[in-house]
């Protein structure tokens, strides 16, 4: 496994070393110890999470606040997403930065999104498997958003916004300015 920073502090994609030969392929998708030596920090995660979505079904940005804040561990099983993670510590030298990247059964890469961070994807295949870990249980008093259309985080999802499926809920989140600014 390796860990490559992110151009958001504290925010790696995780490589895992894969085998391959004639009967399909095998890799290592998490290993406590080499993770946290990776990472220089110790992180208990508490609940996995999967969620199958539809080719331009849109999740997110979604983040939990306060003492219910979660450092993730996500990754793509099956088909491709295009993963967007933004910066949300103000103390943080990111702060109101995004970082995207393409996450597919394919690369295989994982990303860790520490705490204080919102997260989003939006499916490109046919149908994706993404699967997550948690560092801190779901708290639904806690959790926020912010619209994947907000114009201060400027994101390109690289798919027509025409064509997302979106929950009434992520149609409804507000902007980064009226949380944060």
């Amino acid at each position: 496994m390796k860990m490559k920073k992110t151009p958001l502090n504290d925010c790696y994609t995780v490589h895992p070393t894969k085998f391959e030969d004639a009967r399909g392929i095998f890799f290592e998708a998490y290993q406590k110890e080499r993770f946290d030596n990776a990472l220089g920090a110790n992180i208990n995660f508490v609940q996995d999470n999967c969620s199958v979505s539809k080719q331009g079904v849109l999740r997110g940005l979604h983040f939990q606040s306060g003492e219910f804040a979660q450092a993730k561990l996500v990754q793509v099983l099956k088909g491709e997403v295009l993963d967007v993670i933004v910066d949300l510590r103000k103390g943080s030298a990111t702060f109101g930065e995004h970082f995207k990247i393409r996450l597919s059964e394919e690369n295989g890469i994982a990303i860790f999104i520490p705490r204080g961070m919102a997260h989003g994807f939006v499916t490109l295949s046919n149908e994706a498997l993404f699967y997550y870990k948690c560092d801190n249980y779901y708290k639904a008093t806690a959790e926020a958003g912010i619209i994947y259309s907000d114009k201060t985080l400027n994101i390109d999802w690289e798919y027509p916004h025409e064509k997302m499926v979106l929950s009434n809920k992520d149609r409804c989140l507000s902007t980064f300015e009226e949380l944060f600014l």
